[in-house]
């Protein structure tokens, strides 16, 4: 299916939606980068991954760390919209700060879901 918006983006450096950030459009690792590499904030411009084809363009806040298993353990970053709630996942890029990678993948542990009091490890 052809759409005239698909990768209409692809080359355009942004700025960051959420910490203004100047972000350059060509980073080691990925080809249709649309997170900040400082903040890792997105932004919903992709129906199917690459299109560029969403009218939603409202900020996608980070909220996870995926470890694919069909590529050897590569990081995604899973992301929501801040408008319309859907969920979508975005590959790391090679400049992505490695200290909120490492923030994002670990906000589990920091802050679980259940209450810790009286848990036993077996």
């Amino acid at each position: 299916m052809s759409n005239s918006r698909t990768r209409a983006n692809d080359a355009s450096d942004f700025v960051c939606v959420h910490c203004r950030s100047n972000v350059p459009a060509q980073a080691w690792g990925t080809k249709h980068r649309n997170h900040c590499p400082i903040c890792l904030w997105s932004r919903h411009v992709d129906d199917e991954p690459g299109d560029r084809a969403s009218p939603c363009r409202a900020p996608m806040e980070p909220i996870a760390i995926e470890v694919r298993a069909s590529a050897s353990g590569e990081w995604a970053i899973v992301h929501r919209c801040t408008a319309c709630r859907v969920i979508g996942t975005n590959r790391i890029a090679g400049d992505d700060d490695e200290r909120a990678l490492l923030s994002l993948a670990l906000r589990p542990i920091a802050n679980p879901a259940f209450p810790l009091d009286g848990f036993r490890p077996t």
